[in-house]
């Protein structure tokens, strides 16, 4: 037998900016398909103008749904929206998350990890984490990223494990590729660079934001089910006397 969904209604893909996402993609070096939990745009307002960078989709485990569920079915997109919580619970799950950088615009590999290093560096700050503790990791992490060059249409993945490791791959376009190019063995490293994307200081609060509003729906969905099948399994009351005009 097949495993049973936790899906009432399956995921639907998103499109952004010309990008396609699909429901579900597998990572590479994984025979597991994972479900989109939402995706936005990363811009920086400069001289008064939104330029957009890249954009941000983040797949989760089936799992995910189930174990998060238990303590946000109750929540709307708007208070899961305003729960750093919520996020959090999300980064630091028990299940992989899985992660596409799409560029819109041209970046090297250097300024790309600059700005990641550089968001890391702050979180582990105000986090209490020793940035010289985690100083080889950020160098293993700028060597990955220096030779390469990103153009609009090229991708980077991101797998992130419960274990503590941060899988990386690049695709020329927005196909997932079927291997990783690096892994690397850090758990400070794994859970912050999905942090600076959806957590306490989001480089992309519309990728965030569309984190709440899918999972809200999938809640909802699956709240509703369950309510239903519990009333359909409920037998009903017969009074006394409701009983004796039956029987007679």
């Amino acid at each position: 037998m097949g495993e049973v969904s936790s899906f009432v209604l399956p995921p639907t893909p998103l499109v952004i900016d010309g990008i396609t996402f699909p429901a579900f993609v597998t990572p590479p070096d994984s025979s597991k398909p994972f479900f989109l939990g939402g995706a936005g745009v990363r811009g920086l307002d400069i001289g008064g103008q939104f330029i957009k960078f890249t954009v941000i989709a983040v797949y989760l485990e089936e799992s995910a749904l189930q174990i998060l569920a238990q303590k946000w079915s109750s929540n709307t997109a708007d208070e899961l929206t305003g729960s750093l919580e919520f996020y959090r619970d999300i980064i630091n799950g028990p299940f992989k998350k899985f992660y596409q950088i799409a560029f819109l615009r041209h970046l090297t590999g250097e300024q790309y990890t600059d700005k990641v290093i550089e968001n890391s560096v702050n979180h582990w700050k105000v986090v209490g984490i020793s940035v010289e503790k985690e100083a080889e990791a950020v160098d293993k992490f700028k060597d990955v990223f220096k030779p390469e060059t990103f153009p609009p249409g090229t991708s980077i993945f991101f797998t992130q494990c419960p274990s503590g490791s941060i899988s990386i791959a690049f695709s020329k376009d927005d196909s997932v590729p079927e291997t990783n190019n690096a892994v690397i063995e850090n758990t400070a490293l794994s859970y912050t660079v999905l942090e600076t994307i959806i957590g306490q200081i989001p480089v992309s609060p519309a990728a965030k934001r569309s984190l709440a509003v899918r999972f809200s729906e999938h809640f909802k969905l699956l709240s509703t089910t369950i309510s239903q099948a519990k009333e359909q399994m409920e037998v009903p009351r017969v009074s006394p006397n409701h009983l004796k005009l039956l029987l007679n």
